[in-house]
């Protein structure tokens, strides 16, 4: 299995561009199978996730052509509605082709989705909202049968803003009858990109970034041409690896007001942050604790980025406590960092990092996507070489992270 061979100590200087955002792209694929055309989809991450989507799509009957960051979909002749469990096993954002799957032909067949182990993720919020909407859900053996030939539009209140919940009614209501209100809707800037790439194709949705969101059915929707945002959580980490090795680093294609929280809590850390138009340029001499971190849903601290900054806390001067209120298993990055000699006190959703002068290189494993870059930062920050396992995960979200480093100077090496 391959590795990363991080040899610490160096700061991080130079110029990158930001990769799209796996958060949009994922489910404006699910989109396409809604579409009677052709969609072009740009800025599309070169990620592992974004190859399994697209083999669900092409298992499913779709025409699917890859070519750089650029994405061919056709579903015209999609008659499938089953995706077979080994690759609803891979990642858990592929139950956003169920509200697609139930959009198209009225009915689908899926089994529970797998991946990151991050605790209880209950998808009962997306299989009540599709009850609502008409649609007969049966559990045997592990999978769901969901049969709603007519859709129909309705009111649904989400109990918790889920971003999955939100974006799975979208793509069920776009071709629903009638109206379809979401309440306590989600409000991260990847369903307004959802939105965006529905109304391209012709649909009739409002509200995204707030939450409400209205989605008037429509018989029918076309093909279209869209560019994917970019990648809010990346451009998280890659500042965080910056301030972790008080470098000076310079981030294109990227849009600060979706990192908000992030950068605020960066600023009180100590690091100095330009914004101007789709970069960020930050810099770091000298790394202090952001005090309390509480995750919360956007345009709170996102839950995402929780352990890319507990990493680059590791090694800032004082303690900085985290909340994570959004999953219940998210620290599991915590034993890992401790082998490196981080000085980390767990209990139950929270977390006290005490930081230290030095990380020490060890040998590590990543145990989720997330969990794995906060090992990437410490290991940047280490003295010693560290060497990452199971880094699998980081390619879930992170296209070739291991040359994007080494464009800032870092001493990586996939081995």
């Amino acid at each position: 299995m391959p590795k990363f061979r991080i040899e610490g100590g160096n700061s991080l200087c130079g110029v990158i561009d930001i990769q799209g955002a796996k958060n949009s792209i994922l489910p404006i694929m699910a989109a396409t199978l809604v579409a009677d055309g052709e969609c072009v989809i740009e800025n599309c991450p070169d990620i592992s996730d974004t190859h399994t989507a697209l083999e669900i799509l092409k298992t499913l009957g779709a025409q699917v052509k890859h070519r750089g960051n650029t994405v061919w979909v056709d579903c015209r002749n999609v008659l499938d509605y089953e995706i077979p469990d080994s690759l609803m096993r891979k990642m858990r954002s592929s139950v956003i082709f169920l509200g697609a799957l139930l959009s198209r032909h009225g009915k689908a067949v899926i089994s529970f989705p797998g991946g990151c182990e991050l605790g209880p993720r209950p998808i009962d919020l997306h299989l009540s909202a599709f009850e609502k909407m008409g649609v007969a859900i049966r559990e045997e053996f592990g999978s769901l049968f969901c049969n709603g030939q007519t859709l129909q539009g309705c009111e649904i209140p989400l109990a918790f803003p889920s971003v999955g919940a939100t974006e799975n009614i979208m793509l069920a209501a776009v071709r629903a009858r009638g109206t379809t209100v979401i309440t306590n809707a989600a409000r991260e800037p990847e369903i307004e990109d959802l939105q965006n790439f529905l109304n391209e194709m012709g649909a009739s949705v409002s509200g995204a970034g707030s939450s409400t969101v209205v989605i008037c059915g429509v018989d029918s929707l076309t093909g279209c041409h869209h560019r994917v945002i970019p990648d809010r959580i990346v451009t998280a980490t890659y500042l965080c690896a910056v301030a972790a090795t008080r470098g000076n680093a310079l981030l294109r294609n990227t849009c600060p007001r979706h990192n908000t929280a992030l950068l605020s809590a960066l600023r009180q850390a100590g690091c100095e942050i330009e914004e101007r138009g789709d970069y960020l340029r930050i810099s770091c001499d000298f790394l202090k604790s952001a005090r309390r971190i509480r995750t919360m849903p956007y345009p709170g601290f996102p839950t995402d980025a929780q352990a890319p900054f507990m990493g680059l806390m590791c090694v800032a001067k004082g303690s900085t406590v985290f909340v994570e209120t959004i999953f219940e298993n998210r620290y599991k990055h915590i034993s890992e960092l401790q082998r490196m000699g981080a000085n980390i006190t767990p209990e139950g959703r929270v977390a006290v990092v005490e930081g230290v002068k030095r990380l020490k290189g060890a040998p590590v494993q990543a145990t989720d996507l997330r969990g794995g870059a906060a090992l990437m930062i410490a290991a940047l920050a280490a003295e010693g070489v560290t060497e990452i396992s199971d880094i699998y995960h980081i390619d879930r979200g992170y296209e070739r992270p291991e040359d994007v480093l080494t464009q800032l100077g870092a001493k990586i090496q996939r081995i």
